[in-house]
């Protein structure tokens, strides 16, 4: 515990409790969970830059979005790990703790404005395909991530901001793998309430805000896919939209448990269990739910392979 009169200038964190043989299992699970994230989202990087059939603007958006991907889990999952294997708490300073909030909502606000981008990519693909290529041009494209990258860092800089204007003196013991927000006001003396409010509509702005063009983008789409004559006709239509509306529902679900609620200072198992799910879970599904129902990316990395083996076998 620390005195009532002072902050607390650095943050223990407690990570997962259990047995050591527990910390262990879990280790080699999100180790596993973190190299193939890593690898995979690395190969569509790589695939989207160099394969002429993937130079499209839904790809352009993709790497980005793989690239968000690896960094969002890399700013948590090593330390974690690290946590796992050693006895007792790690210690983070509130510089490193400022830092690693920052850029975790940060690099999440600037996904969700990206994953909005696909959708509007998509209704376009649809129910504009004549027009896709005038609309949906490179300039477009290119203006729409910077925009994405630049609302993302400059949303999250006040939040932040406010966090950690607080002063925390009940204890710098944080029930958490990282720093979390939800777990950082909960060591605070001062009243919180009215900034966990605004914090709250802020969420809602961010989430709520980049969902409305996504629900309204798959309104026409489903309504335009639904006027198709023929069954292949609509599967095909679909499919094209598949893996992005499968990532939507599994980003937006679980941070929208996780931030919009009124009071952010929530249980921290609960925190901890919705964490893991946006940064161990939702990386390591995004490469496979692009990939196993895209056809162009899988004949990409087919013909990928091929080339590498005739390389080695030369």
């Amino acid at each position: 515990m620390m005195s009532n009169h002072s902050s607390a200038t650095e943050f223990c964190l407690l990570g997962f409790s259990g047995s050591h043989e527990l910390h262990y299992i879990l280790f080699a699970v999100f180790f596993l969970f973190y190299s193939v994230t890593i690898i995979s989202n690395m190969v569509i990087i790589v695939i989207v830059s160099v394969d002429k059939r993937l130079q499209s603007p839904m790809y352009f958006f993709l790497g980005h979005l793989s690239a968000l991907e690896i960094m969002i889990t890399s700013l948590i999952v090593p330390a974690m790990l690290w946590g796992l294997l050693l006895p007792g708490m790690q210690t983070i300073s509130l510089a490193a703790c400022v830092a690693q909030l920052f850029l975790y909502l940060a690099l999440g606000t600037t996904e969700f404005a990206l994953v909005g981008a696909m959708a509007v990519d998509r209704y376009v693909a649809v129910c504009n395909p004549l027009r896709y290529n005038t609309i949906m041009n490179s300039q477009t494209c290119i203006s729409v991530v910077i925009g994405s990258w630049v609302f993302g860092f400059l949303s999250e800089i006040w939040p932040v901001y406010a966090t950690f204007q607080f002063t925390f003196c009940k204890s710098n013991i944080l029930d958490h793998f990282f720093c979390e927000r939800g777990q950082l006001l909960k060591l605070s003396c001062d009243n919180t309430l009215f900034t966990e409010f605004i914090l709250f509509l802020m969420a809602v702005f961010i989430i709520i805000g980049s969902l409305a063009p996504t629900i309204v983008s798959y309104t026409y789409i489903i309504s335009t896919i639904l006027k198709i004559p023929t069954a292949s006709g609509r599967r095909k239509a679909f499919s094209t939209c598949a893996s992005h509306f499968t990532f939507v529902v599994i980003g937006y679900s679980s941070c929208l448990f996780l931030y919009v609620k009124p009071k952010q200072t929530q249980a921290a198992e609960y925190n901890k269990i919705v964490s893991l799910l946006i940064s161990v879970l939702t990386p390591f599904l995004n490469p496979f739910i692009f990939t196993l129902r895209n056809d162009k990316v899988q004949e990409a990395l087919r013909d990928g392979v091929k080339h590498s083996c005739q390389l080695l076998k030369d």
